[in-house]
């Protein structure tokens, strides 16, 4: 299904705008008499979705070597409502989303940073990768939550 940055990095910037309509079709909700569990609710998808992006911004601007402005826009994207899937656009037609994972060392030299043979030791291993990305989207997640939800309550 994943196959290629591109095609996980569009699901999760689609994910992550449908997200948005839940988060704010709530708070229209409440706005109109429903309880505030509904805030809650699609609240907490939206936040998980958006943890679950930012963390799959991040590791297909490393796996396709985007300068640190690209990345950082990538994932600064998911706090403006459905701003991800401009982002998404630009960045294919851009040549950015080009390209396979990066399973095997290249003759490229940034291929022998250490952080690059550890992703590509994960690629490799997708499900190792797919439980390490969810227990720490998950930890940070519940983390999250004890502090309070933006803005206080």
């Amino acid at each position: 299904m994943f196959r290629s940055p591109a095609r996980l990095f569009r699901v999760l910037a689609i994910a992550e705008a449908i997200t948005w309509t839940i988060l704010i079709s709530a708070l229209i909700a409440r706005a109109m008499g429903v309880s505030g569990i509904v805030v809650t609710v699609g609240g907490g998808i939206h936040g998980f979705i958006f943890l679950t992006y930012a963390a799959t911004a991040i590791l297909v601007a490393l796996n396709q070597r985007w300068h640190i402005g690209a990345g950082a826009l990538a994932v600064v994207s998911a706090v403006v409502p459905y701003a991800t899937i401009p982002t998404e656009i630009w960045l294919h037609r851009s040549g950015r989303l080009n390209g396979s994972w990066r399973l095997e060392e290249s003759d490229d030299r940034r291929d022998r940073r250490w952080y690059d043979r550890l992703m590509r030791w994960f690629l490799k291993r997708p499900w190792v990768l797919a439980v390490l990305i969810a227990v720490a989207i998950v930890a940070l997640y519940v983390i999250l939550l004890m502090v309070g939800p933006p803005g206080g309550k």
